[in-house]
């Protein structure tokens, strides 16, 4: 057992069995994949052998933890990071079995309907499942009845007018455009009809989790450590939001290619 205690957590104990050493390695974002994976996992029921799709897996380490810890085979999908690189963290760490790495947008994924158990998607869904019609998109490849859960940065509460004075020096426009509290996130989806909303809460102190995250990975990033730190998680945690898919819901059927047959026609009046 290393003496090393980054990361340790009692909160968490299936993450902090893992070496920070590794975790550090497998870093492909600004929030512990690990605790949050560890978070959601509890709020899903999730048996050895089911079908999980892990969209926006980064460098797969969220996917290692859940083939590792609950059995389950884990499709490993990312645009941004390497299949080639991410084959090789799955087969160091024992998961080559039930770990699948592959390179595809969120928007276009090479999966059969209804083909996994259940969807999760870890610190990356904010990028992509704003969208209005992505949620309709994403149901279609999870089971009836199967789960969708994600765990990400967001906001405690939804603000209108002037951006706070402590968070301005950090403070970009993209953190309006996607950043959400639990409560947007419930609506969004639940607008749709297509799945029923089992949990939508925010992490006991997630902002404290997050300047712990970030003190061992970015201590250089003086500026939004003393915007969290000034903000106390009052605008700033982690979100947790699990929807099951409705069976009866009918998901509409979306144009996700087109015919390419080109028939010539005339390009003038008087060219007929």
């Amino acid at each position: 057992m290393t003496s090393d205690k980054r990361l340790f957590s009692e909160r968490f104990p299936r993450s902090s069995m893992y070496h920070p050493e590794w975790v550090v390695a497998s870093v492909s974002g600004g929030a512990n994949a690990l605790w949050l994976t560890e978070w959601l996992a509890q709020a899903l029921d999730l048996r050895p052998g089911m079908r999980v799709l892990d969209l926006g897996c980064g460098r797969a380490m969220s996917s290692i933890f859940l083939r590792r810890e609950f059995g389950v085979q884990v499709w490993a999908t990312d645009l941004w990071f390497s299949a080639s690189e991410n084959i090789q963290r799955i087969r160091d760490a024992g998961a080559l079995d039930g770990v699948f790495p592959i390179h595809a947008d969120a928007r276009s994924l090479p999966f059969a309907d209804e083909f996994f158990d259940a969807v999760v998607s870890i610190d990356s869904f904010m990028y992509y499942g704003t969208d209005d019609l992505f949620l309709n998109y994403l149901a279609r490849f999870v089971k009836p009845g199967g789960p969708v859960g994600i765990a990400l940065a967001g906001l405690m509460q939804e603000f209108e007018g002037p951006v706070p004075e402590h968070l301005r020096e950090w403070w970009t426009n993209d953190m309006s455009w996607c950043l959400h509290s639990a409560a947007w996130w419930r609506r969004h989806w639940e607008k749709t009809g297509i799945l029923d909303i089992e949990l939508a809460d925010t992490m006991p102190d997630g902002w404290h989790r997050w300047l712990d995250w970030l003190r061992v990975i970015a201590p250089d990033n003086k500026v939004e450590i003393k915007a969290l730190e000034a903000d106390h998680g009052d605008t700033f945690g982690y979100v947790r939001v699990v929807g099951r898919r409705r069976g009866e819901a009918k998901l509409a059927d979306l144009n996700v290619s087109l015919p390419a047959e080109y028939t010539k026609k005339p390009l003038l009046r008087s060219e007929e």
